[in-house]
């Protein structure tokens, strides 16, 4: 019998991690709050199946059977019987917490409740539950369905078994995992891209260099396939922003504390690819 997940949040990361799940066979029930937000999510889906299958790396019944094993739906209690809930919303610590707190009245005792934050604290999040061995963190990377790396993060009471669950999970989708055993703010990945994109504006921003010779620099002198400030434009600045915000306001640590360019950039829309302009025009 197909294992059931439930993937809460039908955004971008959402949706990726519905669509590589649905593809390795398990039965996914798609979860957000508005039927318009749904449709853009399976939408995105099954144009990325398509893709793949024009590329011919999916056969197009595979992709049909893969579309097949996805419902969608705005009402939470549809991941009552699953065997993992993974959460892809909005970076914000009190939405993450209220769906957990939901979520724990919800599900099985069984149940792998996990969130795909890639800053925020695991154990606040667990907290809000009175099951916080059950929680972890799978942070995905996007596009889900192209970046082979999941980030696995151990809560301060998250159980071995939790931890064991969420990499047969993870690895099971088809990704290659990391264990981060100290649950500290931003992890390892979100430290590290933080620190350098943080580095880079203040290099922008100060006028050292231009944003194409500061990515040049990383992609030719230390193997980068994409500079940082690119990376902040695929990403978007206010999601870096918010993301590096999270980390200084943990750690208290300076490296993190985003320079003056990125906020302005946010106030004023420009938050990169997605809205035609950001360290780059598009």
């Amino acid at each position: 019998m197909a294992k059931k997940l439930a993937v809460i949040g039908a955004g971008l990361m959402g949706s990726g991690i519905a669509q590589v799940s649905a593809q390795a066979g398990w039965d996914v029930v798609l979860r957000d709050v508005t039927d318009e937000a749904l449709r853009r999510g399976t939408d995105g889906i099954r144009a990325s199946y398509d893709k793949f299958v024009s590329k011919g790396k999916l056969e197009a019944e595979e992709a049909e059977r893969a579309l097949g094993r996805i419902t969608t739906t705005t009402d939470l209690d549809a991941a009552a019987d699953a065997d993992v809930v993974v959460e892809a919303v909005f970076e914000k610590v009190e939405v993450k917490r209220e769906i957990f707190r939901a979520l724990d009245e919800l599900v099985k005792d069984d149940t792998i409740l996990a969130s795909n934050t890639s800053a925020i604290p695991i154990t606040k999040i667990a907290a809000a539950t009175r099951r916080p061995e059950r929680v972890v963190g799978t942070h995905f990377f996007s596009p889900v369905p192209m970046m082979g790396l999941c980030e696995l993060v151990r809560g301060h009471k998250t159980s071995d078994e939790t931890l064991a669950a969420a990499r047969e999970f993870a690895e099971g989708v088809g990704k290659t995992c990391i264990v981060v055993n100290r649950d500290v703010a931003g992890f390892v990945t979100t430290r590290l891209i933080s620190a350098l994109v943080v580095e880079a504006a203040k290099l922008y921003e100060s006028g050292v260099a231009t944003a194409e010779d500061i990515d040049t620099a990383c992609k030719l002198g230390f193997g980068h396939a994409m500079g940082p400030l690119a990376t902040a434009d695929l990403t978007g600045v206010d999601i870096l922003l918010h993301a590096t915000d999270n980390i200084y306001t943990e750690s208290q640590d300076e490296k993190f504390a985003p320079p003056e360019i990125m906020r302005r950039m946010v106030d004023a829309g420009d938050n990169g690819r997605k809205s035609g302009e950001g360290f780059y025009r598009y």
